[in-house]
């Protein structure tokens, strides 16, 4: 989803027979290595020497903890005092997650870690299993954000001057050589059981050279009375949207076939892990023109009969429906769409054998009469397979009175049929859409948001390419992907839609730049089912949301004004504008601290 349809000619190249047997980045890069790799990969080298005055002092090995908030730089020695020990509070069901750093002024030949037992005083134990750990890796990403105008547009070649960041979380990873005055950083996290026996626990996280311990870190994890569902329970609205298109490109398997859904459900499990409650569905070809590295099709085969008449096959249609459902993603399903940017409709011709395009626009006889056709026909299908109450015919960012003429003719064909829209917000037409979300920095008014509440409606908001702060691109900071769904629980929305899960550029392990938006802004995860620093925090705020959410109806039950007050007083600071002078971790760790004081 863009609102600025901007195409730069800047990063695009020939895939001549110089890159046939090694990848290229979407600037025209040489990766110096196979295209796509999956398990093990070499990064791109860091435009950033190390600096010979600021490491000379350094001539051993450091380990100390850090911060989730920082993207610590590769080469440059991390500004942060050494920390033995780290503390984390979570409810039992919650992720927790700290990020350890070593740096060194010594070449390590065999970096690895382990975990040690956690206990609490009475001999309880948090499992082996609930402990995850990842080498961070780096990604080049651009600069485009460095004026505070977002993130959209036309690329110069000054915006491709671009920096190593540290973003994607390598679990596969269980050992690595680590040159000199080089830093690695160590995500570490912990999704506490749901049966955990509330208390301190304390354990080690083993930083290790080979067999030779280098050092221990201590860390001690408070599990709260409380609970935490299941994300599947959560009443949290994600809206991640997924590309299977991307992942059939780069796992190099026939669209659709079995490989093809075997590369996916470990990512699309990822996904289901974070909350996420809509499958991302299409009914045209290329609904958004084709503006990601690999296009999206259409899910349905439309083809016109040689009387005039039209057929509609579903059978991919389902197929991905029944994927999705099968990895847990299963209460909504979000059909784009019937305004596609091009206006453009592909289907077969019976008559000629072959594929044609009909360009037709809402308000036409045209459009009505292929689109009551098709509206009828899914409709009747979907009734079949018994998904009618939880699909919507979804569009986004269509102009008001395009909406109004769509809407006319959806309800002509099916009056009960959902329908969703990210986009603006219009008075007009929003008691027509079950599921509304807004551009952030607007605002539904509070008796709206209430009637669509008593409605049992969907209310979100969504970023994009145009916002600065607070976004969720490579180079953006951390706390800014959990920032978010604190600022939906202050407006008490329903959740948060992103435009991208994995629409991956060509190579995304090592280049997060995309041709006319921010470097990240169209992937959320990696390549190999690798999660990130962006999606770890983003799901720290949907955590948070939930919380809220859980003490919200546990308090307004029992009638606790003033734990409702203090909810309130908690998610004030959130209001837009504020970054990046007042940092989103300075806004976040305050908040978190307060929440799970509850």
């Amino acid at each position: 989803m863009k609102r600025l349809t901007i195409f730069s000619l800047t990063c695009l190249f020939s895939m001549g027979a110089v890159f046939a047997q090694q990848g290229v980045t979407q600037c025209g890069v040489p990766t110096g290595q196979p295209k796509f790799p999956l398990l093990t990969y070499q990064e791109l080298p860091d435009p950033t020497a190390p600096s010979d005055k600021e490491w000379a002092a350094v001539t051993s090995t450091q380990v100390s903890w850090g911060t989730t908030d920082i993207r610590y730089a590769k080469h440059q020695l991390p500004q942060l005092k050494k920390q033995q020990t780290v503390s984390l509070k979570g409810w039992r069901g919650e992720r927790v997650n700290a990020q350890a750093v070593v740096w060194t002024g010594v070449e390590l030949k065999d970096l690895n870690f382990s975990f040690g037992d956690f206990k609490d005083k009475k001999g309880n134990v948090l499992p082996k299993d609930a402990f995850t750990g990842g080498f961070v890796r780096y990604v080049m990403t651009d600069e485009l954000n460095k004026d505070g105008r977002g993130a959209c547009g036309h690329r110069k070649s000054v915006d491709y001057d671009s920096l190593l960041v540290a973003d994607p979380i390598d679990t596969n990873l269980k050992t690595m050589a680590l040159p000199v005055r080089t830093v690695q950083p160590v995500w570490v996290q912990c999704w506490i059981p749901q049966s955990a026996t509330p208390g301190t626990y304390r354990g080690e996280l083993l930083i290790n050279d080979g067999s030779r311990l280098l050092q221990r870190l201590n860390l001690e994890i408070t599990v709260s009375p409380r609970e935490l569902p299941q994300p599947s329970e959560w009443a949290y609205h994600l809206d991640l949207w997924q590309s299977p298109y991307a992942v059939a490109r780069y796992y190099q398997v026939p669209l659709w076939s079995q490989e093809h859904f075997d590369a996916m459900r470990p990512l699309m499990k990822m996904l289901a892990d974070a909350g996420q409650k809509i499958i991302t569905a299409t009914l045209t070809y290329k609904p958004w023109n084709g503006q990601t590295e690999d296009y999206f099709d259409t899910m349905v085969t439309w083809m016109k009969r040689a009387d005039g008449t039209w057929a509609f096959d579903y059978t991919i249609f389902d197929r991905w429906v029944e994927f999705m459902m099968s990895v847990g993603i299963d209460k909504q399903i979000n059909c784009y769409s019937m305004v596609p940017w091009e206006l453009s409709f592909q289907y077969y011709d019976q008559a000629t054998n072959s594929l044609q395009f009909v360009k037709t626009a809402p308000g036409e006889a045209a459009y009505e009469e292929m689109w009551g056709a098709m509206l009828a026909s899914f409709s009747k299908h979907l009734k079949e397979k018994g998904w009618f109450d939880i699909c919507a015919i979804a569009m986004d960012e269509r102009p008001m009175e395009v909406m109004q003429k769509t809407l006319k003719v959806i309800r002509k064909a099916d009056p009960d049929f959902k329908v969703s829209l990210a986009g603006n917000y219009h008075a007009e037409i929003e008691p027509e859409l079950y599921d509304y979300c807004i551009v952030i920095g607007q605002d539904f008014p509070e008796e709206v948001r209430l009637r669509r509440v008593a409605e049992n409606k969907r209310t979100n908001y969504y970023t994009c390419c145009t916002e600065a702060h607070p976004n969720t691109f490579t180079f953006s900071e951390p706390a800014e992907a959990a920032w978010m769904s604190y600022y939906s629980s202050k407006k008490q929305l329903d959740g948060y839609l992103r435009w991208a899960y994995n629409s991956w550029p060509l190579e995304p392990l090592l280049d997060s730049r995309f041709r006319s938006w921010a470097g990240g802004d169209t992937y959320l995860v990696y390549p190999g089912a690798r999660s990130c620093i962006r999606f770890e925090r983003l799901i720290e705020g949907i955590q948070a949301h939930e919380k809220i959410h859980i003490l919200r109806q546990e308090f307004e039950k029992k009638g606790n004004k003033a734990g409702l007050k203090k909810i309130e007083k908690m998610l004030a600071p959130f209001h837009l504008g504020s970054m990046p002078e007042i940092p989103a971790a300075v806004t976040v760790n305050r908040a978190n601290q307060i929440l799970n004081s509850f």
